[in-house]
């Protein structure tokens, strides 16, 4: 068991020990008949959790203590240390078992369903989740709730791609106060942005983009998917100023607009411009997919060795194996004997990066080779970036 779930299960049996003294000094006419038997399961339950025995401990100390209103937060403790032990299944009863007594106040009753609430959602019982979150919303009876049940249940909408939904709870107040729940907002608003352009409803999908961005201008998505819809409508020059506009909201997403930049140029007509866009960017924030595509530039018009010279300059001021393996392009396209020994090198290099992951996400760490917008591993929106370094940007 993890150090913190065995100090979670030390403090509940302080817990049990402490009220357990209190009982005896409340009803000292019952002590003599009562102590002795729940002491002896406390007891018990103690020696289990010391002989790293926690499931038999917690179930003693389940038995042992009764339910009233002095144990109703230990009670609570145990099932969510059910839940966070992978047994949600086994956390519900106990809190069902709560829920299932009179002498609940209405404070305590909204604490043990919220409780059973994220019980269920650990199950992926969602429906029964949403019915105890919509009630607690409804009630209202400890303020303290509202604010942790509508972000459960905007975590629940979401797990459903309920955008709309997600996006009617989190509206106004959490999305004013979250800093999290505003920059998953305005990726709500891009997916259902995406299923009107799916729908060929570029009107609408233009209105909820420029709303993601009236929530978080710092949303790269938003201008993304502008500058797809300016593309399908042929707007190659609105399309080349928003993603221009992306680059300066976040740098590090320069690379992954630089294929669809140099398509709208050269639909344009522009190779002049792109050169020149491709300079401003090497200047501001080197990457070395801009410094490849502005040596490729070179080479088509100046020659092997002008693109050798721009990539080697980069390469001196910033190493980077991406960079090598371009240049050894360059060098096997003008080796003459010596072609052989640099296709192997080539080979190597080209070995290496098609074994790297491309993106990582800065929140938990996830890594792969597509941009997710919202990381598989920890379900944050937006915190997937190309990765920079040696092996990367």
């Amino acid at each position: 068991m993890p150090d913190l779930k065995l100090l979670a299960l030390i403090l509940a049996a302080i817990a049990i020990g402490w009220w357990l003294g209190r009982l005896e000094n409340r009803r000292h006419a019952r002590r003599q008949q009562r102590a002795s038997p729940l002491s002896r399961d406390y007891y018990v339950g103690l020696n289990y959790l010391l002989n790293e025995q926690p499931d038999r401990a917690i179930e003693t100390f389940v038995q042992a203590l009764e339910v009233n209103s002095d144990t109703i937060e230990t009670h609570i403790a145990l099932g969510n240390l059910f839940r966070s032990r992978g047994e949600a299944d086994r956390a519900v009863k106990i809190h069902q078992n709560l829920l299932a007594r009179p002498s609940l106040s209405a404070l305590q009753s909204d604490q043990v369903q919220f409780e059973l609430a994220r019980d269920f959602l650990n199950l992926g019982l969602l429906d029964r989740a949403e019915r105890i979150l919509l009630g607690l919303l409804r009630s209202g009876h400890d303020p303290t709730r509202l604010k942790p049940a509508k972000l459960l249940l905007v975590d629940l909408y979401e797990r459903e791609r309920e955008w709309a939904k997600a996006l009617e709870v989190a509206q106004p107040q959490l999305i004013r106060e979250d800093a999290d729940v505003r920059r998953s907002a305005a990726h709500w608003l891009c997916e259902l942005a995406q299923q009107d352009m799916h729908a060929v409803s570029p009107a609408l999908a233009r209105k909820r983009l420029r709303q993601a961005l009236s929530i978080d201008d710092r949303c790269v998505r938003a201008n993304w998917l502008i500058a797809e819809l300016e593309r399908e409508a042929g707007n190659y020059k609105a399309e080349i100023r928003t993603l221009q506009r992306l680059a300066r909201q976040d740098h590090d997403f320069t690379p992954i607009v630089l294929e669809p930049l140099r398509d709208a140029y050269l639909k344009l007509e522009d190779e002049k411009g792109l050169a020149r866009c491709l300079r401003q960017w090497v200047n501001e924030a080197p990457h070395i997919s801009t410094v490849i595509m502005l040596a490729r530039l070179t080479e088509q018009h100046e020659g092997t060795s002008a693109a050798a010279d721009v990539i080697s300059d980069q390469l001196a001021a910033t190493p980077s194996l991406r960079g090598i393996d371009y240049l050894m392009d360059l060098y096997v396209a003008e080796a003459g004997p010596e072609q052989q020994h640099f296709s192997l090198l080539k080979q190597h290099t080209g070995k290496l990066l098609e074994s790297r992951p491309r993106f990582r996400c800065h929140r938990c760490g996830f890594e792969g080779i597509q941009l997710h917008w919202q990381c598989p591993q920890c379900r944050s929106w937006g915190m997937i970036k190309p990765i920079t370094g040696l092996e990367g940007e």
